[in-house]
């Protein structure tokens, strides 16, 4: 049988007996980890391979780690990032220094990732960032200039792939200026198509041959002034997929997250009917993830050839020296450095 189109959490940094019957039954199609899933290098080890075992196959695991504030796996045991936007200045005084030290950043994290087992990361972020919108994304986005943010968002997923890790561009069709921060309400945007066609959508548009991406819980109202995008049959055919070209595998953002409304059965049911490959639940909570899997489908169809593509972008590693990298990394870094200290 085909896995079930969910990616789900677990409660903390072991997998206990429950959990692990249930992933055993649903069998869902991959894993997400949070920090309260992290300790150390070697628990982290187990805990994905318990995870693989449960299902009983090589599943992707998840991780957000972009750097920055938003990094699962930080010190002492793991390099603390740097956000997004710092590349973003470099590469503003030395584009090509930049774009060399996003690809080593990210590579540098796709080794450590796989080191414990985790092969998927939900990055880069390509949100462009707009005066006066809630600051969720604010640092996380390289750049408030599309063309510069896909070179950079470019590079960050090509060392991450060389890495053996496959990136997830987020959060499409753009975040960047909700009102509002989608965990904690629904943002409308209101603008016309025109703002977002010469903005916001370029990133997405220009990064179409992303193995996957993930949704932004918001309305578009001049393209479906009703449901989010998530749920939105409309807005994912119309804009993600005919307008984009994006033929990767989507999933929807957490359904926990409170922008949408509804019970997280019905959620699951509304985002995959959308058009939405596999839906995403962080929480860890057995009782929610029983809702979800209880409107659950096999994955198949253009979705399941979208997941096994996804799976191949992590099937291996070129050879990389980490240390060498790292220097190199620092090298570049210190480029700002410098420049900030001489101001």
């Amino acid at each position: 049988m085909n896995a079930n189109a969910a990616i789900f959490g677990c409660s903390g940094p072991e997998l206990n007996a429950g959990e692990a019957a249930f992933f055993r039954d649903c069998n869902p199609w991959g894993f997400v980890l949070f920090s309260r899933n992290v300790e150390t290098p070697e628990q982290l080890k187990r805990l994905c391979a318990d995870l693989r075992a449960s299902v009983g196959r090589d599943a992707l695991i998840f991780v957000d780690q972009e750097g920055g504030r938003v990094q699962r796996l930080g010190p002492p045991h793991w390099r603390k990032a740097p956000p997004a936007h710092d590349f973003g200045k470099l590469y503003e005084r030395e584009p090509r220094a930049a774009l060399r030290a996003i690809w080593l950043n990210f590579r540098l994290i796709a080794h450590a990732l796989r080191d414990v087992g985790i092969t998927a990361n939900f990055a880069p972020v390509v949100d462009i960032p707009v005066t006066g919108a809630d600051p969720i994304i604010s640092d996380r986005a390289f750049s408030r200039t599309p063309a510069a943010m896909v070179e950079m968002a470019d590079a960050c997923m090509a060392g991450l792939s060389a890495g053996g890790v496959a990136p997830v561009i987020k959060h499409i069709p753009g975040h960047g200026r909700a009102s509002v921060d989608s965990h904690k309400a629904l943002p409308v945007i209101a603008d016309g198509l025109a703002a977002l066609e010469n903005s916001d959508f370029v990133p997405f548009k220009a990064l179409a041959q992303a193995p996957m991406a993930m949704t932004a819980h918001l309305v578009l109202e001049k393209i479906d002034d009703e449901h989010p995008v998530t749920v939105s049959k409309t807005a994912i055919k119309r804009i993600i997929r005919d307008h984009f070209g994006f033929d990767g595998l989507l999933m929807s953002d957490d359904l926990d997250m409170k922008a949408l409304d509804g019970d997280l059965s019905f959620l699951t049911r509304r985002a995959l009917a959308a058009g939405c490959d596999i839906v995403l639940q962080c929480n860890g909570k057995m009782a929610d993830m029983v809702k979800v899997a209880k409107a659950l489908k096999p994955l198949s169809g253009a979705s399941l050839r979208r997941a096994f593509v996804a799976q191949y972008m992590c099937e291996d590693a070129e050879n990389f020296d980490a240390k060498q990298g790292l220097e190199e990394y620092n090298m570049l870094m210190a480029i700002l450095d410098r420049d900030d200290r001489a101001l």
